[in-house]
């Protein structure tokens, strides 16, 4: 449990780090666009958990920037105590290659802010906490029961899933409205 918690924080120090550093790049282009990327960019969220639900993620280019420096930290990380190589690997999560992450790092940035995009990226941390939770704890149990083919079947389930619930809340912004825009306020 103290691994666990260790791991999150850590996850959750990192993302909102990175977050503030998303909003404070962000400033200028945001001035330049006008505020349009914040129509835009979570509408790409919704098209990527619709494409790996539709099973196109395999035709995704898979990152290899930070491959290196992971692999590089996960080794050292196997030399320490249980406890500090959570907090480590938590710290390094955003170096693994993740869509949803990118996007989210995209929608930092449109907060025009240091803070906001701290704000923004802890927020998204915190709310992924629950399933990560719940998956560290069950992914074992549940590979037990599944085979890979219905593991993965139940990944595009959730996905497309993921993709409608985001487009209904993103609704109103098609026609420029805000209904759907939490962050737009």
């Amino acid at each position: 449990m103290l691994d666990a918690g260790l791991y999150h924080g850590g996850r959750l120090l990192s993302y909102s780090v990175l977050g503030a550093l998303a909003g404070a790049v962000g400033v200028m282009p945001l001035q330049w666009l006008n505020h349009g990327a914040v129509l835009i960019l979570p509408w790409a969220l919704v098209v990527f958990f619709a494409a790996v639900g539709l099973g196109l993620d395999r035709f995704f280019p898979k990152p290899v920037l930070a491959s290196g420096p992971m692999r590089w930290m996960r080794t050292r990380a196997l030399k320490l105590p249980p406890a500090s190589r959570a907090g480590l690997l938590g710290i390094a999560t955003p170096l693994l290659p993740c869509g949803p992450l990118y996007i989210m790092l995209g929608l930092a940035m449109t907060r025009g802010s240091m803070a906001g995009g701290a704000e923004f990226a802890g927020a998204f941390a915190l709310g992924t906490l629950p399933l990560l939770w719940l998956a560290q704890g069950q992914l074992h149990r549940l590979g037990m029961r599944l085979s890979p083919v219905a593991l993965r079947r139940l990944q595009q389930v959730l996905a497309l899933v993921t993709a409608v619930v985001l487009a209904w809340r993103l609704r109103g912004t098609l026609a420029g409205g805000e209904d759907g825009l939490i962050w737009c306020h």
